[in-house]
């Protein structure tokens, strides 16, 4: 199962990296899937083993899977 996530509480990143730093420290991203709980950080993936998770950055505009 693939997940796409946004950053919570109204953060934004200008980079993967950045993104890809705050999910490896388990900060909560918005699950923008529907049918899904809102919130989720890589512990809770990880725990629910969702196969590819998706994180949008940049206003959106662009995404990079989460490892």
């Amino acid at each position: 199962m693939s997940l796409t996530l946004i950053p919570a509480y109204g953060r934004d990143y200008k980079s993967a990296k950045a993104a890809l730093a705050d999910w490896n420290a388990n900060k909560d991203f918005e699950i923008a899937n529907p049918g899904h709980p809102r919130y989720i950080n890589k512990h809770d993936a990880e725990q629910h083993k969702y196969l590819d998770c998706w994180i949008r950055y940049n206003r959106k505009q662009k995404i990079v899977e989460a490892s």
